[in-house]
């Protein structure tokens, strides 16, 4: 934690000490510069007394502004921000003068003067300016200073959390549209299968069973095992060649020289996509080409379909994009600028290529790679 992360968090816990500790600091100093000003001739109890005093007028210019002043500035009340910082400003140094006069003069051992009456402390204007207002007004500024400075910091802190927030919230919106989608198309696999009696019923259940575990279990941080994305990746293919025997081919090949993180179920879908816009029934032999390869500085990672005649006029375009959009924009929370998601179509082919920097490489890996 940073230090004005630590200076926050102390002051949201003891606000009344650390004010307290603020002036206690700032009266240390005056009292510091005035004995050294004077040369040491007043005692300590007096420069206490008096800059103890004059920094209590300081403290109501200061409290003033921030807290009632710039508000009201803040909320564009003009006018009763500016009558409220002369009102306090004047009551201020009037003040400042009368504790000079009446209490700090008397205390040094200087006679007040027979003309300094009240009615001429609070209506000697130039005097409560030049003498009073200037050095007062400064004090009161710094303070107004570190205020608005933490507000700011509480702000940007309450903000980045609000976002934090947000993108998780969405991720998990994300989330949850892929893997009904995926269960969807995986059940009526297996029903299929079903209904004819197949022997490839039970091996169909048990990798479904497999998926499930890794999708319900182990996908429930923001990076898993580049190694088991590619296990869950096996098991699906293997899924769905059972469902199209040989009349599918699936080419899938892996280099991976550096274990990694990745994003979970972010591989899947592109798969899942190249499945089912990639196999349809108007195709004579469809194929799928998937590769994949990652080292301590970059991930990259392609899928490659064919296309069938029907649905290409059918939809014009490849039916998966809205499936895409989703998918760039959990690539867009997770990675931010350090991904490309591009797109290749033409009439037979329809190829979509990830790429990913400055990937999160995974230590002490202690399993073998797995390379195909």
């Amino acid at each position: 934690m940073s230090f004005p992360d630590n200076l926050l968090n102390f002051h949201k816990r003891h606000r009344w000490p650390s004010h307290i500790l603020y002036w206690l600091v700032y009266l240390l100093v005056s009292v510091s510069s005035s004995k050294y000003y004077n040369g040491g001739q007043a005692s300590s109890l007096f420069e206490f007394i008096s800059d103890g005093l004059y920094i209590s007028t300081e403290m109501m210019a200061a409290y003033g502004i921030a807290y009632l002043v710039i508000p009201q500035f803040i909320k564009k009340r003009y006018l009763i921000a500016a009558f409220g910082f002369v009102v306090i400003s004047y009551a201020a140094c009037a003040l400042a003068r009368i504790f000079i006069v009446k209490i700090c003069e008397p205390l040094a051992g200087i006679r007040p003067k027979a003309s300094e009456t009240y009615h001429e402390i609070f209506t000697d204007i130039p005097k409560l300016l030049f003498v009073y207002f200037f050095q007062i007004m400064a004090a009161a500024f710094v303070f107004v200073f570190f205020k608005l400075l933490k507000d700011k910091l509480e702000i940007q802190k309450k903000t980045l959390l609000l976002e934090k927030e947000k993108a998780e919230t969405e991720l998990k919106l994300l989330k949850n549209q892929l893997n009904p989608h995926f269960l969807f198309n995986t059940l009526n696999n297996i029903y299929s299968l079903s209904l004819i009696s197949s022997p490839a019923t039970s091996p169909s259940i048990a990798g479904l069973a497999d998926i499930l575990d890794h999708i319900l279990y182990r996908c429930d941080g923001q990076f898993v095992s580049l190694k088991a994305e590619v296990r869950l990746i096996s098991n699906y293919i293997e899924l769905e060649k059972l469902r199209y025997d040989e009349r599918l081919t699936v080419n899938f090949k892996s280099d991976i020289r550096q274990e990694v993180e990745i994003a979970p179920l972010i591989l899947l879908s592109l798969v899942e996509n190249a499945f089912k816009h990639g196999a349809s029934n108007d195709m004579d032999k469809p194929q799928i080409d998937i590769t994949l390869s990652a080292n301590e500085n970059v991930f990259d990672f392609r899928v490659s379909n064919t296309i069938g005649f029907e649905s290409a006029i059918r939809n014009n375009s490849y039916p998966g994009k809205i499936g895409l959009s989703n998918l760039r924009k959990q690539l867009d929370l997770i990675y931010g600028k350090d991904y490309s998601l591009d797109i290749i179509q033409d009439e037979k082919l329809f190829t979509v290529r990830l790429t990913i920097h400055h990937i999160n490489a995974v230590k002490n890996e202690k399993d073998p790679l797995p390379v195909g």
